[in-house]
């Protein structure tokens, strides 16, 4: 009777190995952090990955006031407005929600939808906004983010209307705004793209500012390098991994030719570079 072949181990997941990376236990946010920057250090984590986890972590710490749009940015419709004023308004700011609001500011009715104006003009009966207008929902500046996330699941609504202590309106949040928190910037077809003057600007001395979301083969066609991007997609994912931790500004790092140096950063990521070519 023949043995069976020893068997094949298998690999290990990615949780098993965040899990075994962590098996120090951490004893406080601070601490949890750091083990997850090493994690990413050893291979364990993409820079993505870490950039996401950290941005989960920290949305537990943040409240609405610290994401809302300011009340002066916002972009709302009064409820007496002509509907062909209503329709520029939509179409120039590319929005898809509106707060609609009585003589006061302060007095939010409801929120319109784009979606819902288009559709009644198409089939010829918009003539008033009130009947299309939708529940508003009305959240303190103080409410947590990780909280109002959770809310808007719930209620599959994605905007609320923030309110002071006073009661009068001090701003708006979209679920987009909680989520960017976590995933970063989420650009859409009405945000401006990035292009070349952007992303790479010639700066002082001969130093040129790198947007650190470049992708890599941009960054090779503007300074005629051969970094490979079979790794890393961006010049700020390349960079983090030659210095090996997430870098803060200041730090540098020089190889094939380059001279990187922090010139903006969060406690997230790296957001710029200042890039010298170094002569042969």
């Amino acid at each position: 009777m023949s043995e069976d072949p020893p068997s094949t181990p298998q690999p290990r997941s990615w949780f098993e190995r965040i899990t075994q990376a962590l098996s120090g236990e951490p004893q406080s946010r601070e601490e949890l952090i750091e083990e997850l920057r090493h994690a990413q250090t050893n291979g364990l984590l993409s820079n993505d990955t870490l950039s996401m986890v950290e941005g989960a972590i920290e949305v537990a710490e943040l409240t609405v006031a610290d994401v809302m749009v300011p009340r002066a940015q916002m972009v709302s419709l009064p409820i007496d407005a002509p509907l062909p004023q209503v329709l520029e308004i939509v179409i120039e700011s590319g929005h898809s929600r509106f707060p609609v609001h009585a003589g006061d500011k302060d007095e939010i009715l409801g929120i319109l939808l784009a979606k819902d104006l288009l559709r009644c003009m198409q089939q010829g009966s918009a003539q008033d906004i009130r009947p299309l207008l939708r529940p508003v929902t009305m959240i303190p500046e103080s409410k947590r983010l990780n909280i109002l996330l959770k809310e808007f699941r719930l209620s599959r609504s994605h905007m609320a209307i923030v309110v002071d202590e006073y009661g009068g309106v001090a701003g708006l949040v979209t679920i987009e705004d909680v989520l960017e928190q976590i995933v970063g910037d989420i650009d859409d077809e009405h945000d401006d793209d990035d292009d070349e003057q952007t992303l790479i600007q010639s700066g002082a001395n001969g130093e040129f500012l790198v947007n650190a979301l470049t992708p890599i083969a941009e960054f090779n066609e503007r300074f005629g390098s051969d970094f490979s991007d079979e790794e890393f997609d961006t010049v700020g994912g390349m960079v983090t991994s030659e210095i090996g931790h997430l870098p803060e500004v200041g730090e540098e790092a020089v190889f094939a030719g380059f001279h990187f140096q922090i010139t903006k950063a969060d406690a997230r990521r790296v957001l710029q570079f200042s890039v010298r070519v170094h002569e042969a």
